[in-house]
């Protein structure tokens, strides 16, 4: 009886071993082996680099360090594995605290906050002329779209989630598109047979693919992938330190776009600093005002499911219409990686870290998030 029941194991982990062993499955074994997700994943996965241009240091401003996070702020945010926290105002360092053997030249994953980056580059090709405006068709750029089903859907719908696509946003488990996506191989793989399931643009829900989606838009419109795209209309003009590097589905593949650019603290500061400044750097305007406008303005003409009017997303960027009469900008990652603008304040507010609060202000936005700004606020008095 006991050689029986070992012989049934030994053959379920054949079978296993087997079945994890299908070309089709590589994501699966990465998942299982790397289990979590972390803000050095860049180290597990093919990236193509953004080199830095003609850097511009960031000015230190009089009272730099000179006014701490108040302790039971600090208490707060400390309590969610902060690795970095820089607040910036008139373009100067005001504020910057590092943990966990994190520095100011230390790279972490962006995360969500990339999806915010994608939105800039497809502003910038509809600058160039190469997107003729958010309401071009998806299926001028791509040729599996070309159907009754997804026809339909514009390139508005898509920027604002609310694309109406079978994308599956799931983080736990690992048969999810989103697991596929993140450990996988292929991503045009999972892009090309999406459909459209809900009638576009009519009800926000938060997808990945969505921001996947995007990425291949730029990429077929500018006949550039979106790492060389980044670099040529925003990173050599924006004055950073260091290299930023994208993470790929393969080895000189297409660029994790949902995610997954890697950057430091200072340097992510920089994407704040351009909104901040209206999408004008050291005197060149590389985004247009009115794409801007687009961008960050709340899509109250969508609802989500539950009937909420959409006062907290435009185009890829989160926003907080009215807080303390201030309306805040921010782009987000899973694990508490934020950009915060504030142009009320002339600031921007950078945390980078490795969890973040299930609890949510307004039903929407990370309370640690809040606790971010509260901090900031703080400092800046």
């Amino acid at each position: 009886m006991k050689k029986t029941i070992l012989y049934s194991i030994a053959i379920a982990i054949v079978i296993i071993i087997g079945y994890l062993a299908l070309p089709k499955n590589y994501y699966l074994r990465r998942a299982l082996i790397y289990q979590k997700v972390n803000i050095e994943d860049y180290t597990i996965f093919s990236n193509r680099e953004i080199p830095s241009d003609k850097y511009v240091p960031w000015k230190i401003d009089d009272r730099y360090n000179k006014k701490e996070i108040p302790d039971t702020l600090l208490k707060k945010i400390e309590s969610f594995n902060p690795v970095a926290f820089l607040v910036i105002q008139d373009s100067t360092i005001v504020f910057e605290k590092y943990w966990k053997g994190y520095h100011k030249d230390s790279l972490s994953n962006s995360f969500s906050m990339a999806k915010s980056i994608v939105s800039l580059l497809v502003g910038a090709a509809i600058d160039e002329g190469l997107i003729e405006s958010v309401h071009q068709p998806v299926a001028e750029f791509i040729p599996e779209y070309q159907n009754e089903k997804n026809c339909q859907l514009q390139l508005r719908d898509v920027l604002n989630m609310s694309s109406g696509l079978n994308w599956e946003e799931s983080y736990s488990g690992p048969f999810s598109l989103t697991t596929k996506a993140y450990y996988g191989n292929n991503l045009h793989n999972l892009i090309a047979p999406l459909e459209v399931v809900e009638k576009p643009g009519e009800t926000f829900k938060y997808l990945s693919g969505d921001t996947q989606l995007l990425a291949f838009i730029v990429q077929a419109a500018t006949n550039k992938n979106i790492s060389q795209y980044t670099y040529e209309k925003f990173w050599k003009y924006m004055g950073a330190k260091n290299s930023a590097l994208w993470c790929l589905d393969n080895e000189n593949g297409m660029e994790k776009a949902y995610c997954c650019f890697n950057s430091t603290a200072q340097d992510f500061a920089r994407w704040g600093q351009l909104i901040l400044a209206k999408g004008n750097c050291n005197g060149k305007q590389l985004i247009s005002k009115d794409y801007l406008s687009m961008a960050l303005s709340p899509a109250r003409y969508l609802k989500t499911n539950e009937g909420k009017t959409v006062d907290f997303y435009g185009f890829q960027w989160w926003m907080i219409p009215n807080y303390k009469g201030m309306n805040i900008k921010y782009m987000r990652g899973i694990l508490g990686q934020y950009v915060i603008v504030i142009p009320e304040k002339n600031a921007v507010v950078v945390r980078l870290g490795q969890d973040r609060s299930t609890q949510r202000y307004k039903e929407v936005h990370p309370q640690d998030m809040i606790d971010d700004i509260e901090a900031a606020l703080a400092i800046l008095e």
